[in-house]
Formats: structure tokens, C-alpha cells, sequence
């Protein structure tokens, strides 16, 4: 019936024109039919639900070494690299003369490696310390902590504080609120997840994970999970596009997310806010229901018409009405796919 042909993929353009005029972007019809069938929503941490904007509040320098020198020496390490930690330590230490610093390498989930002064200097986290035999003093304090070592020797530890983005409780209280199951996965130290965990009221998290752990953690979620039930996962890294593309849907933050991830993904935030994935998937319901409409009123009428027809009770009329009436009735419904102020209204709320 012409009703279905014409209704239906009309109602997945209006869905996606109604999710991109609140600033989501859906790569597809299918897409869209698997985030109103999603149960679990999976959160990296960093850029997602927090603000990716760093800042120095502790320097805990060791073995004689001044905090000048510590933030110095942590900087000039940091300094060819685009991560918003390297950002933050370059900003707490002001000017540094970048030439000081050579052969840099960045040692994925550990950190980075770099000649200062024609010394090795050593930046990064405790697995970096571990795997390099240096003796540290472990920081326990709460934030992103980055351990320093110049050629063997452990100089301190500088701990670095993340934000949570505003609206990220609010997002999770309306994905919970419509069922879906939420968890963060982040490469940070327990007691971090555990803090943000707390404040956001996540269902469950794993710290301390390496970008090949946030896989094997993504395939032990999508193995134990119902054959109807659909993964989200939201990140905005570049580390995050394996892990974006292994879920059924993947979605990334576009303001500030790395280009690896939004061409990864399927479901693309414009304005990086996370409250927009409940709207996202309030839209993508609302637009299956939509359809189920059209199809259950498309043919009920067809065999209804069918019916009265073997009974000799159907004029040409009611066959016109069966066909075009009901073409235009549900053109007219699919096009209530693409007004989304009403849901997004109650997102906000």
C-alpha cells in the first residue's frame, strides 16, 4: 500500500529532522530504530560527563625537588601533547622555552616519555611507574594524579581536578527514569570513578581501564545482554572510536570530540551535552511509535475494505478513501516526527 511506502521512511526523515533541530545528529533510519531499542548506555568519563577542562590543585614534589621544578619538568614533558592534561600543566607552569624538550612518545594508557635537558623525563600514571621499576609515593588524593621521574628518580606527583559538566546528573536521572541502565568506563584511578560515580548516580563503573579494557569491557556487556536489548556508548576521544564502533549505537560529543570519534560514531551531540541522549532516544521512540501507527492504520483499513468489498458493501468511494484518504492521513502523522519542542520541553524538566 502506498500508505506504508510513502509513511513510513517519511516518519524516519521527520525523526532525524526533528533530532537535528535540537542539535543531534542521526546518521540513518536504522540508527535511529536501534537507540529507541537501547537498555544499557555505557559513559567514558573524560569529555563526557566531565568538562575535559583540567586544572593544577596539588604539587607534591619528592626527594629535594621544588615545585617549580616538579611542574616544570612534568610541562616541558607534556608539551607536544594535545591532551587536556598536558594543557592544564603547561597553563599552571606559564612560559617554557618548548625547545628544551625532544623525542617525545606517548605511551597510550600510560603516558608520555620525552629528553628535557638531555634527561629522560617520565610523565604519567602509577602504571607508568610500575612498568619502569621507580620507587613513588602513591597520592590518594582525588583528581587526575600524573607521577613524575627524571632519569630513574622520582621527582613528585601533580594532581589535577576535572568538572562535571552540568547538565551530566540530569542526564543520567532521565535515562534512568525511562529504564536504561548506566556505566562509566574511564582510565582513572578508583577513587575518582568512585567520587563521580557517587555524584552523577551511575549504576555501576570500572576505573583504571587501558582503551583495549574499554573494548573487552563493551563485549562483556554486549554478550550478557537480552538478544533485543541494545549498547550505547558515549565518548568523544580518539581512543574512543574502536569502542564506538563495536556498539550498537554509538554516540559522540561533536563540539570538542576528536574527528576519529564522530566519524566513528552513529548518533553525534552538536553541543556536547549529555541530557540530549534521553532526548535522542525520547525522539527515536516517539518516531517508532509513529510508524507502528501508520503501518496498524494503513492495513486495518485495507482489510477492512476488503471485507466490506467481498460483502458487496463498498462503493468506489470508500476504495478511494482506503487508498489516497488513508495515503494522505498517514503522511499527515509521520509528519508529527519533525515538532520535537514538546519532548524536548520535558527533557529540560
Amino acid at each position: 500500500p502506498c500508505a506504508l511506502v510513502i509513511s513510513i521512511p517519511l516518519s524516519f526523515f521527520g525523526g532525524i529532522g526533528g533530532a537535528s533541530r535540537c542539535g543531534i545528529l542521526i546518521k540513518g533510519g536504522n540508527y535511529l530504530e536501534a537507540l529507541a531499542n537501547t537498555s544499557i548506555a555505557v559513559f567514558d568519563k573524560t569529555g563526557t560527563l566531565t568538562k575535559g577542562v583540567f586544572a593544577v590543585s596539588q604539587v607534591s614534589p619528592a626527594n629535594g625537588c621544588t615545585e617549580k621544578e616538579l611542574l616544570e619538568q612534568a610541562a616541558l614533558a607534556e608539551s607536544f601533547s594535545s591532551h587536556p592534561i598536558s594543557k592544564s600543566l603547561r597553563e599552571a607552569c606559564g612560559e617554557l622555552d618548548a625547545r628544551r624538550a625532544t623525542d617525545a612518545q606517548e605511551i597510550a594508557g600510560h603516558g608520555v616519555r620525552t629528553m628535557v635537558d638531555g634527561h629522560v623525563v617520565l610523565a604519567g600514571n602509577a602504571r607508568m611507574m610500575d612498568d619502569s621499576k621507580i620507587t613513588y609515593t602513591k597520592n590518594t588524593g582525588t583528581g587526575t594524579v600524573v607521577y613524575v621521574a627524571r632519569d630513574g628518580q622520582f621527582l613528585g606527583s601533580v594532581l589535577i581536578a576535572d568538572e562535571v559538566k552540568e547538565h551530566s546528573k540530569q542526564a543520567i536521572a532521565a535515562l534512568k527514569a525511562q529504564g536504561v541502565r548506566t556505566i562509566m568506563l574511564t582510565g582513572d584511578s578508583e577513587a575518582v570513578a568512585s567520587e563521580i560515580s557517587g555524584q552523577l548516580g551511575l549504576d555501576e563503573y570500572h576505573a583504571g581501564l587501558l582503551p583495549g579494557d574499554k573494548v573487552d569491557q563493551i563485549e562483556t556487556l554486549l554478550a550478557a545482554k537480552q538478544p533485543k536489548e541494545n549498547l550505547a556508548f558515549v565518548g568523544d576521544g580518539i581512543n574512543d572510536a574502536p569502542v564506538l564502533s563495536r556498539a550498537d549505537v554509538g554516540i559522540a560529543m561533536g563540539a570538542l570530540g576528536s574527528d576519529a570519534a564522530i566519524e566513528a560514531a552513529d548518533v553525534v551531540l552538536m553541543d556536547d551535552d549529555p541530557a540530549k541522549i534521553a532526548l535522542a532516544m525520547r525522539i527515536a521512540r516517539r518516531t517508532l511509535r509513529i510508524v507502528y501507527q501508520n503501518i496498524v492504520f494503513a492495513l486495518a483499513i485495507k482489510f477492512a475494505c476488503l471485507v466490506l468489498g467481498a460483502l458487496g458493501l463498498a462503493s468506489m468511494w470508500t476504495a478511494i478513501f482506503a487508498d489516497v484518504g488513508v495515503m494522505v492521513l498517514a503522511v499527515l502523522n509521520a509528519t508529527r516526527a519533525l515538532y520535537t519542542k514538546d519532548l524536548a520541553k520535558k527533557n529540560a524538566q
